[in-house]
């Protein structure tokens, strides 16, 4: 067998592995479960919420600013308008995504089960938190709003599966 390269002096049998890459303890699952999924949500959520806040603050930041010359203290309000959107928007995506995750694990562990139900039901009552100090319509509204989300994710999270029983049926 020739090396890799004339400078590595390396044999590419020894970069194969026939092992996986973790090692796991006994009995647990290969797949992340939904307290692990958690903290890749909550990071997630947090930082498309920043981006999404200073793009939106940059745009109110050039639309507030049109009448002002380029100078330094049209700068700072731009730059000021960028940073306040982009922490507004982070934290409400950040504490949307911390209370479905809480609200998923807790229902995850109390029923048992990690099915789509959970999603909905942890969707649902993020909405309905969320909206809380808005009474009760606001509940009703967060809620509905909350199911719609999940329910859409949970159809499109099972689509293939649902058009193949579908198929069976019709046959």
């Amino acid at each position: 067998m020739s090396p890799l390269s004339p400078y590595l002096n390396l044999d590419p049998k020894y970069l194969v592995q026939d092992t996986d890459e973790f090692i796991l303890p006994t009995g647990a699952n290969k797949t992340r479960g939904r307290f692990e999924l958690a903290f890749f949500t909550i990071g997630g959520c947090c930082m498309t919420g920043a981006a999404f806040g200073a793009l939106n603050g940059l745009r109110l930041g050039l639309k507030e600013t049109q009448n002002m010359t380029w100078s330094k203290p049209r700068n700072v309000q731009i730059l000021n308008m960028v940073t306040r959107q982009g922490a507004l928007w982070a934290n409400t995506l950040g504490s949307l995504a911390l209370l479905y995750s809480a609200f998923g694990v807790i229902i995850e562990k109390t029923r048992g089960a990690e099915d789509d139900l959970n999603t909905i039901a942890a969707g649902t009552l993020t909405g309905m938190l969320y909206k809380s100090t808005g009474g009760l319509r606001g509940i009703a509204r967060g809620g509905i709003a909350g199911l719609t989300l999940t329910g859409i994710y949970a159809l499109y999270n099972n689509w293939e599966h649902m058009k193949g029983s579908i198929a069976r049926q019709s046959l």
